[in-house]
């Protein structure tokens, strides 16, 4: 058995699909009309079209049991583009136990999203805070080798 994908029910597939495409960048892979696959791994599809697959059982939106997670290095743009958008925020830009920087917030059907730094920007920002690979190991509970590789693979993906 393979896995797949996630799908994700929304009221409105259009207005969905300009969210995830317009505002967080996500590029469409299919698109059959009710349901909308995204590169990466995940998909949309219209709440009344799923319900009847379902044999109309009912359908729970905004139950906080799940969440889509997106990384970028940007967070800054990124929460400007959402409040924009006007769409309700779980919280801004917050430091995470283990250093990374995310945001949490909800999509136009109370699905959590959550937006956060890759690993490679959160080894680079922390060793140019002053911090040597050690000390950001036990920061973020990365091995010491890990932070080494993050390190490096981001300064080369920025030319730093």
């Amino acid at each position: 058995m393979k896995y797949m994908s996630v799908l994700i029910v929304v009221d409105d597939v259009i207005k969905s699909r300009y969210f995830y495409e317009t505002i967080l960048g996500q590029k469409v892979e299919v698109d059959f009309g009710e349901n909308v696959g995204f590169v990466g791994g995940f998909a949309i599809h219209k709440k009344t079209s799923f319900n009847q697959l379902l044999q109309n059982k009912h359908i729970i939106s905004g139950s906080n049991a799940f969440e889509l997670y997106f990384e970028d290095d940007n967070l800054e743009l990124i929460e400007k583009k959402v409040k924009e958008e006007k769409v309700e925020f779980i919280h801004g830009i917050v430091e995470q136990p283990w250093k990374q920087r995310v945001m949490r917030f909800y999509d136009y059907d109370n699905n959590i999203i959550e937006v956060g730094e890759r690993l490679e920007h959160l080894t680079y920002r922390l060793s140019e805070a002053g911090n040597s690979i050690d000390e950001i190991s036990k920061l973020t509970s990365i091995p010491k080798q890990n932070v080494d590789y993050l390190i490096k693979k981001y300064m080369l993906e920025t030319k730093k």
